[in-house]
């Protein structure tokens, strides 16, 4: 009996692990149908000789514990660039999955008392918790909605368009039936079950007709051609200038070099996150003598820096993105709103202080929110552009990036170099697709040891920087596009959607009952 239960703990996580290779960069998608039904048919078998609850709390957190232990494991690697943080190492990569593995035991918890008894019912009311508890994964306190499992649809883009109209949740809430679905085949009791396990099978081939039309359609639309560009730089510059005391001035030259600037082109320069070692928005202008020779006034720079107000008694820090003109004289500035725990803010600072905890991103206190995220209108030296700014982090938030849609782009900077080569910053890549979907929206993206990149409102990357590489991408043209019903109505479709899935639960209870 012993040795049973330690078989099933095994296969559990394995089921997990083995789900987490669908997700990029590995994109085995098809790992998945088998993972989900297993896991389901487990789940299902179990709902009938288990008279104990508490242990469907165990399977869930187990399948989730698999799953984020490998996918997640290089959030770890943050802690190797401070000699302070490297004890807690070991720790990450155990708590931290442990920690979102509870959202799975709940889901699973919730399906047991539901008190399932028919296949399909039982079917519908996992795909529904599910779906549940990952939105409230990418919500609660500061949210983490990273990995979930709709991201191994990144390659299908025909399939993803969908996103478009029901969002990443609403989209990965079905994703979860999909894979689910063979067990109700395997699980059979009458034909009409297998109806059912054949209608979610054939909702990806209409979820692709949707998306050759919507690509038709794009490809169909008219051309803006700008007179200027945007130039979005791809850099690959040490995470070192952090903790070397390396002079800014080799970076900002190191920068200058790759952005290759005309003096009579009309070009929008984007450099990545916090670039800058050890130098603030306000004291950007005392190097001066490095821009004024390369750049003119046909130039503006957007630029990852950090900025600082005065507030009483206290200095609140910012990551911000700062525009400047070819002066360096400051036109606008966005402070980031969502800040990363413990890489930008230390929960429970004044407690964690005391035995030597800091942010692991400065060697300040924790960085402050920004009061919102606002639109920047660029009207200067005949450029006309509204941006969406997001910095890093930010881009992972599904339906919470913008209320106003009336912007040309969305602009993302990012350092990613805190993960190494790990599948980090594969994965915080794959988001930014997504993210252009169901805006309907281009995306840019500026990134230091990332990926640099244009993407299209369809997902495709139409110019890139590969991960490793520096260089840089323009934006000079775009396509009209209406905007998307996601854009429009956010996660209000989500919530549509789980009633649907609640209506179709009782629906098949008196019909089988009937």
């Amino acid at each position: 009996m012993i040795k049973k239960k330690y078989i099933e703990i095994v296969f559990l996580i394995i089921l997990g692990a083995f789900s987490s290779l669908s997700l990029p960069p590995y994109n085995y998608l098809i790992i998945n149908f088998f993972t989900f039904s297993a896991f389901f048919i487990f789940l299902f078998k179990k709902s009938k000789i288990t008279q104990s609850k508490k242990y469907f709390f165990f399977y869930g957190w187990l399948f989730g514990f698999g799953y984020f232990l490998s996918s997640l494991y290089w959030i770890s690697i943050s802690l190797t660039f401070d000699q302070n943080f490297k004890f807690l190492i070991p720790i990450t990569i155990i708590l931290i999955p442990s920690f979102l593995g509870i959202f799975y035991g709940l889901t699973t918890f919730c399906f047991i008392i539901s008190n399932p008894k028919k296949i399909v019912s039982s079917f519908l009311v996992f795909s529904l918790f599910f779906g549940i508890f990952e939105f409230i994964r990418g919500s609660i306190l500061t949210g983490f909605p990273w990995n979930l499992i709709a991201y191994s649809f990144v390659n299908h883009l025909e399939i993803l368009s969908i996103t478009s109209l029901i969002g990443t949740y609403g989209f990965n809430l079905f994703c979860i039936s999909l894979f689910a679905s063979p067990a109700i085949f395997i699980l059979r009791e009458t034909k009409k079950d297998i109806a059912v396990c054949f209608v979610f099978l054939i909702l990806p081939f209409l979820f692709y007709l949707y998306g050759s039309f919507y690509k038709k359609t794009f490809n169909s639309s008219d051309v803006i051609n700008y007179d200027y560009k945007v130039r979005a730089i791809g850099s690959n510059i040490s995470l070192d200038r952090f903790y070397s005391n390396i002079d800014p001035v080799s970076v900002i030259n190191e920068l200058i070099d790759i952005s290759q600037p005309n003096k009579n082109d009309k070009t929008i320069f984007v450099w990545p996150e916090g670039i800058l070692p050890d130098v603030s928005q306000e004291e950007l202008i005392e190097f001066k003598w490095l821009f004024q020779d390369v750049f003119s006034k046909n130039h503006l720079l957007f630029i990852g820096i950090n900025s600082q107000k005065k507030n009483k008694e206290k200095i609140n820090y910012f990551n911000s993105l700062s525009i400047y003109d070819h002066n360096l004289d400051i036109l606008n500035f966005y402070n980031k709103i969502n800040l990363v725990p413990f890489g930008e803010f230390l929960p429970f600072e004044n407690f964690l202080n005391k035995f030597g905890l800091s942010i692991i991103t400065n060697n300040y206190q924790s960085f402050s929110n920004g009061d919102n995220r606002k639109i920047i209108e660029i009207k200067r030296n005949d450029f006309s552009l509204n941006i969406l700014p997001l910095i890093c982090y930010e881009i992972i938030y599904s339906g919470k990036i913008f209320k106003n849609q009336s912007f040309d782009l969305i602009v993302n900077i990012s350092e990613d170099g805190w993960f190494g080569t790990s599948i980090g910053p594969k994965q915080h890549f794959a988001h930014s697709i997504f993210r252009a979907v169901e805006s309907g929206k281009y995306l840019l993206r500026s990134a230091n040891n990332g990926i640099a990149a244009i993407v299209n409102p369809l997902g495709i990357v139409e110019q890139k920087v590969e991960f490793g590489e520096s260089g840089y991408i323009d934006f000079k043209k775009a396509k009209k596009i209406k905007p998307t019903l996601f854009s429009k109505y956010g996660n209000k479709i989500f919530i549509t959607l789980i009633l649907l899935y609640i209506f179709m639960v009782f629906s098949f209870n008196k019909f089988k009952n009937e």
